[in-house]
């Protein structure tokens, strides 16, 4: 994925299949937390925006999850996470960054920091 984000670009369908049916042990279980309006919103998993991929994303809050696994702390990865956030930000889009460990060993905590991101957009658009 290149450094910044280009709309016109489509992430081939076949290539989202390929991501749910390979989702790491964090997004399973991030999955089984938020499917089925569990958290009172409506997620969908491994979206397509831009020419890239958000790990849950929900419309009526316009709020995007993403898991970071070790990946996430080398630097040409950091770049890339920063041009996907720019992206989202001026998309009007907030980002929601959660460590892999939080789901796998904290999920309360999981579902308190995203339930708590759900009511701040709910805050924000009532203003």
């Amino acid at each position: 994925m290149p450094d910044h984000y280009n709309p016109r670009m489509r992430v081939p369908t076949a290539r989202i299949r390929e991501l749910r049916l390979r989702s790491t042990r964090a997004e399973q279980a991030a999955w089984r937390l938020l499917c089925n309006r569990r958290l009172g919103a409506k997620f969908r998993r491994q979206f397509p925006i831009g020419d890239g991929v958000l790990d849950f994303y929900c419309f009526e809050h316009r709020l995007a999850i993403e898991l970071d696994g070790g990946v996430h702390s080398q630097i040409d990865q950091m770049r890339k996470d920063a041009a996907k956030e720019d992206y989202l930000h001026a998309l009007g889009i907030r980002l929601l960054r959660v460590p892999n460990g939080m789901v796998l060993e904290h999920a309360d905590e999981f579902v308190r920091t995203v339930l708590d991101a759900i009511a701040k957009s709910s805050e924000s658009a009532r203003k």
